[in-house]
């Protein structure tokens, strides 16, 4: 499995992602990462192991404490690959506003279905 496929692997967890989100604030120990959860300190522990695994995160020994951080190049790496899918993305949609911009101006000038009747 590439690193790639790792991290995405990975970041298909939605409390991975949330972990992530959490840690883009700056470093946690797993008491801090556990707190938001309902789910149990070792849970969460493997979750960590899952995403230090792919790359994504990291832990720094302070004393006792271990505190999580990410890893900016591995997350830098991530943000490239995506980043040529989003313009290609952004291209098409570009083109999807200018048709969707045409089709707005023939509308605009079709007369109405119901014209006005004159009283007589």
């Amino acid at each position: 499995m590439t690193t790639f496929d790792q991290s995405f692997a990975a970041l298909a967890d939605p409390t991975r992602r949330a972990i992530i989100a959490r840690l883009a604030q700056g470093e946690a120990t797993v008491q801090d990462l556990a707190r938001p959860f309902s789910i149990s300190q070792p849970a969460i522990s493997r979750h960590l192991k899952v995403l230090e695994a792919a790359g994504l995160i990291e832990t720094r020994i302070d004393g006792t404490a271990r505190p999580r951080r990410l890893k900016p190049d591995a997350v830098e790496a991530l943000w490239d690959w995506l980043g040529q899918y989003r313009a290609l993305w952004e291209t098409r949609f570009q083109k999807l506003d200018a048709v969707l911009d045409g089709l707005s101006d023939e509308t605009d000038q079709t007369p109405s279905a119901n014209p006005e009747r004159s009283t007589r």
